[in-house]
């Protein structure tokens, strides 16, 4: 057996069915063998993306996993692995390696030193036998604590290398704790006590798969519910506590609220302090669920630390919740649901000029609010891509289900929402799978339009067109009226019709909701779309 042939035979038998790759490893031929799709893209951050979209929308119970050739592939992929590993996505990434004697030797680039820095966990596999020991590891940490990515470094020689052994693996299962019971007794004790208690869910919410215990919670002592941009979906927005999430943009509801609270509980959070996290006034009592104790006091002070599972976790502290409260809470008192409601209210009836203008060129409001309109969100995956999009997008899309929304940016990679989508719906291959980009964006990812093409994998592209890099007139005002550094051409619908999409070009604002239902029901015939919608640039943004 080849060294290529046993990792595949890992991947195998932890239920691997997909794996993504460019352009050339022993494991990709090995892993078609045995019945492993593998999907080819154009670029190597793309195939991490790719990874990391099909990691998210199954909460990992599926693992997304990649691999690139050894050399440049490897040194390609340091901007996705870097983008995973700052939103906590858990992908397997085999990068290829030279021979094991040219190891260390320069110029040949080394995974092991440095990928250290963005990856849970990164190691050379360097003895054939050793192949079910890494693998087991890698799996393990996978599943288990927080998530992350785990590289795996293949040296050349190990891949094609052959041996007569017989390798046994047995299928790694994950594991997750509760919290401490006399602090989870404490900390709700607290919350109780607090006048304006605030619930802060962060990602870890939809990876422990807790949206129903973080709801049930919610109502036992009716507090106001928001998201980090991460943990977007996590808690359903159209519900009546629910205050929208907290990026760069956000609700007025979760200002408000913020300043309002005398105590924040961070369930699933690392409340890290981010250009992309709604800051939290200072003086707030804090309690904090988190599987990962580097995320306790890191950023602010924490009276209430708590280590576990969100859903474990929560699940205790309702039963405490009940013993505190009895058996309904406060349920059916609805004086916090109805001073939400009228902040709600007054907020959206000031943006509502933007988000139903008539415009034209369109405002790219109208474009967030008409998408909502033309689909079924909750039969849908969306997600922005960074910049301007994901600013007008997230304080107004409302994701009514888990993982109906893939909110990102901890770090922003330009182009990354095409791979996310492309991963997200080889996954749920059942959901209408959107993504929304500016033409900056689309530069550094078109050409994987290809790869949606050639694998059949219909998602719609929604190309935001305002011919500039929308905000950047602060940063490049002398470059921009000297040289007009940040204003943009193209046509891009060309470049998509040319890589074998269906596309449209829309210019006026009563032309969006057909246009998207066209592009729809031509996606679901695995034949991606492209709408490029003709914008205005618009600075405002709610905060």
């Amino acid at each position: 057996m080849k060294g290529a042939m046993a990792v595949a035979s890992i991947l195998k038998q932890e239920g691997v069915e997909c794996l993504f790759c460019f352009p050339i490893n022993g494991v990709i031929d090995a892993a078609a063998e045995l019945g492993i799709r593998p999907i080819m893209a154009r670029t190597e951050r793309a195939v991490l993306g790719m990874a990391d979209g099909y990691s998210r929308v199954t909460n990992g119970r599926r693992i997304g996993v990649c691999t690139v050739q050894y050399g440049p592939g490897t040194e390609n992929s340091f901007g996705g692995l870097a983008q995973a590993y700052s939103d906590s996505s858990p992908i397997l990434f085999l990068p290829g390696g030279v021979p094991e004697s040219r190891t260390g030797v320069q110029p040949n680039f080394d995974a092991v030193l440095n990928f250290q820095h963005v990856a849970k966990w990164v190691a050379r596999v360097n003895r054939f036998e050793r192949v079910p020991e890494f693998m087991r590891r890698a799996f393990t940490y996978l599943r288990t604590g927080r998530p992350g990515p785990v590289v795996l470094e293949l040296p050349w020689d190990l891949l094609i290398g052959e041996t007569e052994a017989a390798l046994a693996y047995e299928s790694v299962q994950g594991t997750r704790s509760m919290a401490d019971p006399a602090d989870a007794a404490a900390a709700v004790k607290a919350i109780i006590a607090a006048k304006h208690p605030l619930i802060h869910a962060g990602l870890g919410v939809l990876y422990a798969e807790a949206s129903a215990e973080l709801i049930e919670f919610a109502e036992l002592i009716q507090a106001p519910v928001m998201t980090t941009l991460s943990g977007k979906s996590g808690f359903p927005e159209d519900h009546p506590l629910s205050i929208g999430s907290g990026g760069l943009a956000w609700p007025r509801a979760i200002t408000r609220c913020l300043a309002d609270a005398d105590l924040v509980f961070a369930v699933g959070s690392s409340m890290s302090i981010s250009s992309f996290a709604a800051p939290i006034p200072k003086g707030k009592v804090a309690v904090q669920l988190t599987v990962d104790d580097r995320d306790l006091n890191k950023d602010y002070t924490v009276q209430h630390l708590l280590i576990g599972d969100a859903r474990l976790a929560l699940q205790q502290m309702i039963e405490e919740a009940k013993r505190q409260l009895g058996p309904d809470g406060r349920k059916g008192d609805d004086r916090v649901a109805r001073e939400i409601r009228g902040i709600k209210e007054q907020w959206l009836a000031e943006w509502l000029p933007r988000l139903t203008s008539d415009e034209v060129p369109i405002n790219p409001y109208r474009v967030v609010w008409d998408l909502q309109r033309a689909v079924d969100p909750r039969k849908a995956i969306v997600t922005h891509d960074a910049g301007n999009p994901r600013d007008q997008m997230t304080p107004f899309w409302t994701a009514p289900t888990p993982n109906s929304y893939i909110g990102w940016g901890r770090s922003t990679h330009l182009g990354y929402s095409l791979p996310l989508a492309l991963g997200a719906k080889v996954a749920r291959p059942d959901r209408t799978v959107i993504h929304v980009l500016g033409d900056a964006a689309f530069g550094q990812c078109g050409m994987d339009i290809e790869t949606a093409v050639r694998n059949k994998i219909g998602i719609v592209t929604v190309i935001l067109n305002n011919s500039c890099l929308g905000g950047y007139d602060k940063h490049l005002p002398n470059a921009s009226r000297l040289y007009n550094t940040r204003f943009l051409s193209g046509a891009y619908h060309k470049v998509a019709e040319g890589l074998g999409a269906y596309t449209e070009v829309v210019e006026k604002p009563q032309e969006i909701i057909p246009a998207v239902q066209r592009a729809v029901r031509i996606a679901e015939t695995a034949r991606p779309a492209v709408l490029e919608i003709i914008t205005k640039e618009d600075p405002a943004f709610s905060k």
